[in-house]
């Protein structure tokens, strides 16, 4: 089976669908593996790296007329879906709730479309997760950009001019990448308080030393790994919850998504005028709308002395190790699907059934 892997072209994006040594592997295992010309630069992957490791380079026009399978890590444009010939199969995170346009485009195409966005979370789809494996590296840098916009350190320090007590993070949704930021903010010395919807991830908070925020509810249960939506009932009482812990924050990193939707509002601007001033808010869910009232996608603003940084793409920052960790996840997954010889198409198999788009001319979900 020929694989080709497409350069990134959308802005600020830094990451690569493969590594070398992913490609590798899956040239030994049989699959013929073809890389664009410059696809890894950014992320610390060169040409002759990838050519040494057995991976061929060429321009986009070759790879895509050669392959069998393209892949990418963000959504295909409509120009390469123009390139796209009919019966090929293609992988990258789609999004196909919100891109409808793409979607339809492909089905017409009669493209095959893998998203990597919708792969279940179960546990023997845990290897293939693309969405965990970039937001775990998020939530680490997420921390470390709040770091960067304090005016305070994180840790307890002791000194002999005076003892500097530690800073207080607050972090608003308990995910993958709430989690890895509660982790972090504790191995730099910080004291943490979490809160979510989900009342079942009290435990997980407090297991790695976070005060858990808990609104006296019964909350709502998890769908696909996601909170679903919440009642206003159950917003009010959230909003009188974490109010206090709010005034007293240091920084706040809010992670909150909703697949296809709006990120959902957690802080008003009524909540960031009673914030310390000096303090930080660090918005992961900016490119969805922001969990912030104020938060502008890819700017860090200063509103009532409190910095709101609307950051978009943490993983592609950190583009080498992200790049390793979807390649894996892409592998992975690539051969849970087909061997060498070909695809099966099981469509009825769960990972499966969750992740195929289009085929056959056909939408199959949207």
């Amino acid at each position: 089976m020929k694989i080709g892997i497409l350069k990134e072209t959308k802005a600020n994006e830094n990451r690569v669908a493969i590594t070398p040594q992913v490609a590798s592997q899956l040239i030994k295992s049989g699959f013929e593996v073809q890389i664009e010309t410059g696809a890894g630069l950014a992320s610390a992957f060169e040409d002759k790296v990838y050519e040494a490791a057995g991976i061929k380079t060429a321009d986009k026009a070759t790879i895509m007329s050669w392959a069998q399978v393209v892949a990418k890590v963000n959504p295909f444009t409509l120009d390469e879906v123009g390139m796209m010939k009919q019966g090929q199969i293609c992988f990258s995170l789609m999004f196909h709730l919100v891109n409808t346009e793409l979607v339809n485009a492909l089905a017409a195409k009669g493209v095959s479309a893998f998203s990597m966005d919708a792969i279940p979370r179960i546990s023997r789809a845990q290897s293939m997760d693309v969405l965990s494996s970039q937001s775990n590296l998020a939530g680490y840098k997420a921390v470390l950009l709040g770091a960067m916009h304090l005016t305070k350190i994180f840790p307890l320090m002791m000194t002999a001019a005076g003892t500097i007590t530690p800073s207080k993070v607050v972090i608003f949704g308990v995910g993958v990448a709430g989690l890895q930021a509660i982790a972090t903010a504790k191995r730099l010395g910080a004291v943490v308080e979490a809160t979510d919807v989900r009342t079942e991830t009290k435990e997980q908070a407090m297991s790695l030393g976070a005060k858990f925020i808990e609104v006296k509810d019964d909350g709502v249960k998890a769908e696909g790994g996601y909170a679903k939506d919440v009642s206003e009932e159950y917003q009010r009482k959230q909003k009188e919850a974490v109010e206090a812990s709010l005034k007293q924050a240091d920084l706040v990193i809010t992670t909150a998504l909703i697949p296809g939707k709006k990120a959902p509002l957690l802080i008003s601007e009524d909540q960031v005028k009673m914030m310390k001033y000096g303090s930080v808010i660090v918005d992961m869910a900016a490119e969805q709308g922001g969990n912030c009232a104020l938060t502008q996608a890819d700017q860090v603003i200063e509103k009532y002395g409190v910095k709101i940084v609307g950051v978009t793409n943490l993983p592609s920052t950190m583009a080498t190790n992200a790049s390793e960790l979807y390649a894996k996840n892409l592998s992975t997954f690539l051969q849970h699907l087909a061997t060498k010889d070909g695809f099966k198409w099981e469509l009825e198999e769960e990972i499966t059934k969750g992740t195929l788009i289009t085929h056959d001319g056909k939408v199959l979900r949207s």
